[in-house]
């Protein structure tokens, strides 16, 4: 099958199902388009009895995409850089604290106990992981994906100052937690793991390279744009910003996330708000909601449709249920310590800390680095892809249809949602 063919194919199931999903089911977009795209599958696998050749043509169709590929190093890029662009540079700027706190420190903190507590409650039902089996778990699922939650709190509800706080912290912990996870998966050929010193220069060199190669670049495309005024080049000019620089990053073995995030924040609170046209602003937006729109579309579509393919089993799927409430709890924890930290000691939970661990959604990234696995990943590839897949649904399905109805809730609780940044500030 041509790759025309191929794209034709996912475009035309993707349109569908958002229609589906927009004029009957009344869910968010991409929400729906998972869920449809998951009942497509089952129904395949389940008909594949009654119609063999059936499900062997839709299991050769999502089996020659190579969904690492698709997401890591093409659609990341535009869904980072529309998300970027929605936040407000300002806002930002004042939730720095909690923001890098919750991107860095939350996740290294989670990493860790997502990684000793699966190891445990794993060997309760008699499957023995390796410690760097566990740690690449957690590397790999303790990030919250910004094009779930971007797309989610849009719909939410949630503060303003509570957006920012998780749409900032899923847009960066990604490259802190793709640095860990690469660490860990070179070592985990040798068995042994890496040094703080090791982390720490990979952190620097890859993480902080990509943060400043993104301002480098957003800068000098904020004076190109600064000498026309013409929406169209402009706009053009933000798309070459986009697919460039992540390809200029990944070349140079920079973090392509972050550089891409980085540029992308530019554009949207500094270039867009002070050499930009009204006319040309509005363009921007529209064209890039399009770009988010369809990429999240076609993204959980994919996502979805991997039920077909991913290697089932019944051991597999338990160790996917123990994984829920292990992620669960080890980001409660994290946040709970990195927000207490900040807000020096609360004698109360906040309700900030529960949206923040509800909030925290996992998506097709966290599918995305699985597939990364090598096969002889201490035999425990099959088995920690599935239950990645299983946590990244019932993320999406349950967190993220119930996240609305959770911020109300506490809304209308005498307490008021929890503002780390503030609290801090005091």
């Amino acid at each position: 099958m041509s790759t025309f063919a191929l794209l034709s194919i996912i475009v035309t199931v993707g349109a569908l199902f958002s229609f589906v999903s927009y004029r009957f089911l009344r869910l968010p977009t991409t929400i729906g388009t998972m869920m449809l795209s998951l009942a497509a599958a089952a129904a395949l696998i389940f008909a594949g009895h009654a119609a063999p050749s059936l499900h062997a043509s839709a299991e050769h169709l999502v089996a020659g995409i190579d969904f690492n590929g698709v997401v890591l190093h093409g659609m990341l890029a535009f869904l980072l850089f529309a998300g970027a662009l929605q936040l407000d540079l300002t806002r930002l700027s004042q939730e720095r604290l909690p923001v890098t706190a919750l991107a860095v420190g939350a996740t290294a903190i989670s990493t860790i106990l997502v990684a000793a507590l699966l190891h445990y409650a794993l060997a309760l039902i008699g499957i023995h992981l390796s410690a760097i089996s566990c740690l690449l778990f957690g590397a790999l699922i303790s990030p919250t994906d910004p094009i779930a939650v971007l797309d989610v709190l849009h719909r939410a509800g949630a503060t303003p100052q509570l957006e920012v706080q998780l749409a900032g912290e899923s847009l960066f912990n990604d490259g802190f937690g793709a640095v860990v996870f690469l660490a860990l998966l070179g070592a985990s050929g040798t068995g042994k793991l890496p040094s703080p010193q090791v982390f720490g220069t990979l952190l620097a060199l890859e993480a902080g390279g990509g943060i400043l190669l993104g301002m480098v670049l957003g800068y000098l495309t904020y004076r190109i744009i600064s000498l026309v005024n013409s929406y169209r080049v402009e706009v053009l000019l933000s798309l070459a910003l986009c697919m460039g620089g992540y390809a200029l990053a990944d070349a140079l073995h920079l973090s392509a996330p972050l550089e891409v995030v980085t540029a992308g924040l530019l554009i949207g609170g500094h270039t867009r708000g002070t050499v930009m046209s009204r006319e040309t602003r509005e363009h921007l937006e529209r064209f890039w909601e399009l770009i988010d729109e369809f990429m999240n579309i076609v993204l959980f579509l994919l996502l979805g449709l991997q039920l077909l393919v991913l290697p089932f089993a019944r051991l597999y799927f338990i160790a996917g249920l123990i994984a829920i409430p292990v992620v669960l709890v080890a980001r409660f924890a994290s946040v709970g310590i990195v927000v207490r930290l900040i807000a020096r000691v609360r004698r109360k939970v906040p309700h900030g800390i529960v949206v923040l661990t509800w909030g925290g959604l996992r998506g097709a990234l966290a599918v995305a680095l699985a597939l990364a696995l090598p096969t002889d990943t201490h035999g425990s590839r099959n088995l920690l892809l599935v239950a990645t897949f299983v946590v990244v649904v019932f993320s999406i399905l349950v967190q993220g249809l119930t996240l609305g109805p959770l911020i109300t809730h506490l809304k209308e609780k005498p307490h008021q949602l929890a503002q780390p940044g503030k609290t801090a500030a005091r």
